[in-house]
């Protein structure tokens, strides 16, 4: 059975002290008996106190991103946008690469853009995006791929995509999967919705039966939302 997921991710939102403030109401109202995995993916320069912080608590922590060099001259790297910065699928595809090479956990984030969905060519540049970015990889790799389906336009809009809209693509992406690895892989590879979800529409959203968890933006920096979101699933 796949794994429900609900990730916040805070982007470039709160100091070391709002870090710290939020992890610990977190772990004050986090529900203890949940089989969610709960995930946060705080700022880079906040990774290491928070992974601290959450040491015994039943909360993972995620970076935000991560340059697909091993090391070397690349000042300021810690975390850059897809579309602002300019990253191609294959750039994505050589992230993909240098995490699986250390045995880390990817969500992998996708989605398009509002004119491509108004040229009715969602579904085409999702299975583009997916096939560039990610179909490279064997079948025993799936098993730490998490697949995040975010429509650019509804990102941080206050927009969202419908229920409807939702599960239509996450059913088109689970049988894209299908058909390229196999049932197995695609009936249990987590497909996250992210684009304004909130404690008003998660139980809806959720309720939709390839939808397995949310990835978070605005509603995972205030805990009570957060922990509806969680609670909705």
């Amino acid at each position: 059975m796949r794994k429900k997921i609900v990730a916040g991710n805070w982007k470039m939102h709160k100091n070391s002290e709002q870090t710290e403030d939020l992890l610990n109401d977190l772990i004050a109202k986090i529900p203890t008996d949940s089989e969610t995995q709960i995930i946060v993916a705080p700022t880079f320069v906040n990774l290491a106190s928070a992974v601290d912080h959450l040491e015994f608590i039943n909360i993972d922590v995620a970076a935000q991103n991560m340059h697909q060099a091993e090391s070397g001259a690349f000042t300021g790297e810690i975390s850059a946008d897809r579309a602002i910065f300019n990253e191609t699928d294959a750039l994505i595809a050589s992230k993909v690469d240098t995490a699986l090479t250390h045995e880390m956990t990817v969500i992998f984030c996708f989605g398009e853009e509002l004119k491509d969905r108004q040229e009715k060519q969602h579904f085409n540049v999702v299975e583009n995006q997916l096939k560039d970015g990610l179909y490279h990889i064997n079948e025993a790799a799936w098993k730490n791929i998490v697949l995040a389906y975010e429509p650019v336009w509804a990102i941080g809009t206050g927009e969202t995509a419908s229920p409807e809209q939702a599960q239509e693509m996450h059913e088109f992406i689970r049988e894209n999967i299908r058909k390229n690895f196999g049932a197995t892989i695609a009936d249990e590879v987590s497909i996250l919705y992210g684009g304004s979800v909130k404690p008003e529409n998660a139980n809806e959203i959720f309720s939709k039966p390839d939808v397995d968890g949310g990835l978070i933006g605005g509603a995972a920096l205030k805990a009570d939302d957060f922990i509806a979101i969680v609670n909705a699933i």
